[in-house]
């Protein structure tokens, strides 16, 4: 990754998800949580969107989404995307 390619984690707004610059990763997002601030890259550049009902409860269940509740993690936002 360039250094012009690189994120201003100053100009993002708080845990709002947009397309990553990294081709590797899918979304990034300034994670914020009681005053501490990250970038988080998160979900696979290469994978089609799987939209049906069972594939998301699948994917829910696989990842225990229901546990995930550290808006600095990465699982949290590819859980909260679904």
């Amino acid at each position: 990754m360039s250094r012009k390619s690189r994120i201003d984690k100053t100009e993002m707004p708080c845990n709002k998800p947009r397309k990553s610059p990294n081709p590797k990763k899918r979304k990034v997002v300034k994670a914020c949580k009681d005053g501490k601030e990250k970038v988080i890259h998160y979900g696979e550049a290469g994978a089609k969107p799987k939209h049906s009902k069972g594939a998301q409860k699948s994917f829910n269940a696989r990842h225990k989404c229901d546990e995930k509740k550290d808006k600095l993690s990465a699982s949290y936002w590819a859980c909260k995307d679904w």
